[in-house]
């Protein structure tokens, strides 16, 4: 299937191990593509042992309260250079709980890496990433790029969303819920502080993002306390993830901005066309492509979350299920019939007609793709 493709084994130490390939033909397994990945490519597909094998090695990495990014691609060297690839780890080991119930494994060998992460990412970490006054994370600076929009190039980083991203906020307030959901009945005190810090960050989080006259979200929140009020698809996790900072009628709102300005039958744009930065074209030399990978280049993984979020905003409704399974089909066609067959490509011109670009085959792609066909069965 076109899920097994991206599942490998690597070795670490003297441990043969599962991994996830990000993509074919140039990316080995990345930290942020594999915990995005794993819930459509192995828990949907009734593979946990894999799940597990995976989440078991990255947990075993853990560094400063950090998950690498990556292993080096001639040894098993980790790199520390994301300040999503961390959350990410913690949503998807808690998808990997919800799926299998696997309390025992979970808490003893997941457990401590969450709780390492989740506590270096409040007191502080490398990149100065750390819970601000606010209880809202921020990092990174004008040089790094550490957010999945990392495109750089001959020092330019296109996209520079240092300070507090609104992505990194939604995984932050979604997994400190998560852990006060698991203390719930097992220990009051962790419960009341992982549910009073959830809070806090849940009215921080409106205050800092919501854009009351765009109805929408802010993109990121400078270190100067400036909003980017950029529209960009990141703020459909606020939305999708399992516990929402937002009340129904802002998630309402941010659902129609996104499929108002953002949706194509491919996935959703990086960037709004009405943005003077906007590139509707992802070609030309690497230094131009990589200028218009994140300003309007369309990635197909974003279906799986827009997906989630348009259905929990229209209560799951057989309707709405029926309206999501075509904006699916373009994407399932696309496995069938263009670019590489049998897989689904990593990002699509934004615009018309919407041509197949970069890696021919890419894990989340299609792992954000079965994930959501499941969400909207009947």
């Amino acid at each position: 299937t076109a899920a097994e493709q991206f599942i490998i084994e690597r070795k670490i130490g003297e441990e043969i191990t599962p991994s996830i390939l990000a993509g074919y033909p140039w990316f080995l397994d990345w930290g942020r593509d594999t915990f995005i990945a794993l819930e459509g490519l192995c828990l949907c597909t009734q593979h946990p042992t894999i799940a597990w094998g995976v989440l078991k090695t990255f947990a075993k990495a853990v560094s400063e309260g950090m998950i690498p990014n990556r292993f080096d691609d001639y040894g098993d060297q980790p790199h520390y250079n994301s300040i999503d690839a961390s959350l990410w780890f913690v949503h998807a080991a808690f998808r990997y709980l919800k799926a299998t119930d696997d309390q025992q494994n979970f808490t003893a060998k997941l457990l401590p890496a969450i709780k390492w992460i989740m506590d270096s990412y409040r007191k502080g970490t490398r990149f100065g990433i750390h819970a601000d006054k606010d209880k809202l994370i921020t990092g990174g600076d004008v040089d790094t790029q550490l957010t999945w929009m990392d495109a750089k190039h001959e020092g330019i980083a296109f996209t520079p969303r240092y300070g507090k991203a609104v992505e990194v906020n939604a995984l932050w307030y979604s997994n400190l819920c998560h852990l006060a959901e698991y203390y719930r009945s097992k220990n009051s005190e962790e419960l009341h502080f992982y549910r009073e810090t959830a809070e806090q960050v849940r009215l921080s989080f409106e205050e800092s993002f919501w854009n009351e006259s765009k109805g929408c979200l802010n993109d990121c929140v400078l270190p100067t306390g400036k909003p980017d009020t950029t529209l960009r698809p990141n703020q459909i996790f606020a939305v999708s993830l399992p516990f929402s900072p937002l009340n129904i009628e802002q998630q309402k709102r941010v659902v129609h901005a996104v499929q108002d300005e953002l949706l194509t039958p491919y996935g959703l744009r990086s960037l709004t066309p009405a943005d003077p930065r906007y590139k509707g074209r992802c070609t030309g030399s690497m230094g131009q492509r990589d200028a218009a990978y994140h300003q309007g280049t369309v990635w197909a993984w974003l279906i799986g979350p827009f997906i989630e979020a348009y259905l929990k905003v229209h209560g799951f409704d057989p309707t709405a299920k029926r309206r999501c399974r075509g904006f699916l089909t373009p994407l399932i066609q696309h496995l069938d019939r263009e670019g590489c067959l049998g897989t689904i490509s990593e990002i699509f011109d934004g615009d018309k007609p919407h041509y197949p670009r970069g890696a021919f085959a890419q894990a989340w792609s299609v792992a954000e793709v079965i994930r959501a066909r499941q969400l909207c069965k009947e």
